[in-house]
């Protein structure tokens, strides 16, 4: 593949960024920037071609939506700004992301569903306790041979009982989120690894799954993730997933950044999910719920975090009612407050307690690893333009802007900060796409759809918000491609679990690899 013109010349490193040397962990020197090109904007058009198809009904096919892409290392980075509001709607659309056609503003039942009622439900769902009750260890696909078959999708009862096998088969730190959820299930936790940078805390990574219940495989790629690093560190071997392969020297290099995991941080809602296939997203609390309205139940756990929370005041009146809803309801209904549930207060009692430099928050389906900021386009030449300031609420969102009205917003990132989200998104990208040939996308999350109270931006926000606190990389994979014959599109048959787990599996050590590389020890301590 060639390079594109305006692209020309050898790639290069962040500045002050160190280059490895060929002896140092056996590695050749930055191997992956040589193919660091695979998204830029002729193949992000061909991309969007073939999504398109995927969401037939919501974008005409013919049309090639292409998105420009800034030059990664460039001394600053231009606003990425769309010339059409048609543009950005349609992609918002043909990349749906955790959301179906019509759930962000629908009430009541969902159409979708009604529509796909009778169709099968996918991978089957385990039934028993495959680690019996935690005597045995779950084994990732990286440390077995090609073609491997898990068999079936983790249960919830599974989840726990392999975490377990896994506690006990390597002794790793593990611990509890302070408060149960609304049916009484423990969040569970654990940090491998570690002794990385200058901070006291030697975990600076974050995994975090199963926040949206129906993304059926979520907490399966963590948890077969952290057994592959563990099995590969403790039998000194490396990890293969498809075409993407790993050395033992990476698989340390890996750990040594310290991961936090939360595999199953909705277990309430995945457990209802997998007991009724009713294409569950939220978690089960019926507090807010209307009696004789099941679909009222619950809470959208990933608008439910301390991110221009009150939505409705600080979004552009044409885009507010879209980043989350008020009514119990709906899909994205934000809850009563923020941090309103046990299952958020578990993520940010994670972020206080460790020193995290980078969160990512596993979801599906759409086939792309998403940046901050969720709320409008990025910029970095005004400071003062932030989701703290309160003299630009109702003005956010709105892409492209409306000078006309007024209406001008960017959320402000500081350049080297943008320019690092970007670096690690695209090495995590081309890394899964060398897994299985499936193209993913990396781009600025507003992109997809503006959101408020999402887990990835309160992450970004938080030093933002207190100087005090770590700076945190605050990123959302959405992976998959969905299955359009299933009753629910999140959940994805035999081959896509493990097309999707070989994926994951690439892109989330890449990414670990990527943090180790730009920095975990910076971290305010």
């Amino acid at each position: 593949m060639s390079r594109p013109a305006y692209h020309s010349g050898p790639l290069q490193l962040p500045a002050g960024r160190r280059v490895k040397e060929n002896g140092e962990c056996g590695r050749a020197p930055w191997q992956w920037l040589q193919d660091a090109v695979a998204v830029m904007p002729h193949k992000e058009t061909r991309s969007r071609q073939r999504r398109l198809r995927h969401f037939p009904s919501l974008c005409t096919p013919s049309v090639a939506v292409s998105v420009y892409v800034p030059t990664l290392f460039a001394a600053s980075l231009p606003a990425m700004k769309f010339t059409s509001a048609w543009m950005s709607l349609c992609l918002a659309h043909m990349a749906a992301a955790c959301l179906l056609p019509g759930e962000s503003a629908h009430k009541g039942p969902e159409p979708f569903l009604i529509r796909r009622q009778g169709l099968d439900n996918g991978i089957a769902i385990g039934t028993g306790d495959r680690f019996d009750g935690g005597n045995k260890f779950p084994r990732g696909l990286g440390t077995q041979p090609a073609g491997t078959d898990l068999q079936s999708l983790l249960s919830v009862a599974e989840i726990y009982s392999g975490f377990e096998g896994l506690k006990r088969e390597y002794g790793f730190t593990t611990f509890e989120a302070p408060d149960k959820t609304y049916e009484n299930r423990t969040i569970i936790g654990g940090a491998i690894g570690g002794s990385g940078g200058n901070c006291s805390s030697a975990y600076h990574v974050y995994l975090n799954g199963a926040i949206h219940a129906r993304e059926r495989g979520s907490p399966d790629n963590i948890l077969y993730f952290i057994s592959d690093l563990l099995y590969a560190n403790k039998h000194h071997t490396g990890l293969t997933y498809g075409g993407r392969q790993y050395s033992n020297c990476d698989v340390k290099r890996a750990l040594k950044t310290g991961i936090v995991f939360t595999p199953l941080s909705n277990p309430d809602g995945v457990a209802w999910d997998q007991s009724t296939n009713s294409c569950w997203r939220k978690n089960r609390n019926p507090a807010s719920a209307t009696p004789g309205n099941p679909a009222s139940i619950g809470i959208d756990l990933n608008r439910n975090f301390d991110f221009l929370f009150d939505f409705l005041k600080k979004f552009h009146p044409d885009v507010g009612p879209n980043v989350a809803s008020e009514d119990p309801a709906a899909q994205t209904f934000h809850g009563t407050a923020a941090f309103s549930e046990p299952e958020t207060r578990a993520i940010k009692h994670v972020m206080d307690k460790y020193a995290i430099r980078w969160y990512l928050d596993l979801h599906s389906y759409t086939g792309a690893l998403l940046h901050s900021w969720g709320s409008d386009h990025n910029q970095m030449r005004k400071p003062y333009m932030n989701f703290m300031n309160s003299s630009y609420d109702s003005v956010r969102g709105l892409m492209p802007d409306d000078p006309a009205s007024g209406a001008v917003y960017e959320e402000y990132l500081p350049s080297d900060d943008w320019r690092d989200s970007v670096y690690a998104a695209m090495r995590t990208v081309n890394s899964m796409e060398a897994a299985t040939g499936r193209h993913y996308e990396s781009m600025q999350a507003s992109l997809l759809y503006p959101t408020s109270g999402a887990s990835d931006d309160y992450a970004t926000s938080r030093h933002f918000a207190d100087p005090s606190a770590n700076k945190v990389y605050g990123y959302c994979l959405e992976f998959g491609f969905g299955n359009e014959q299933a009753s629910c599109p999140f959940y994805p048959t035999p081959g896509q679990y493990h097309s999707n787990m070989l994926e994951v599996s690439a892109g989330l050590m890449e990414w670990v690899l990527a943090a180790s590389d730009i920095g975990v020890g910076e971290a305010r301590c």
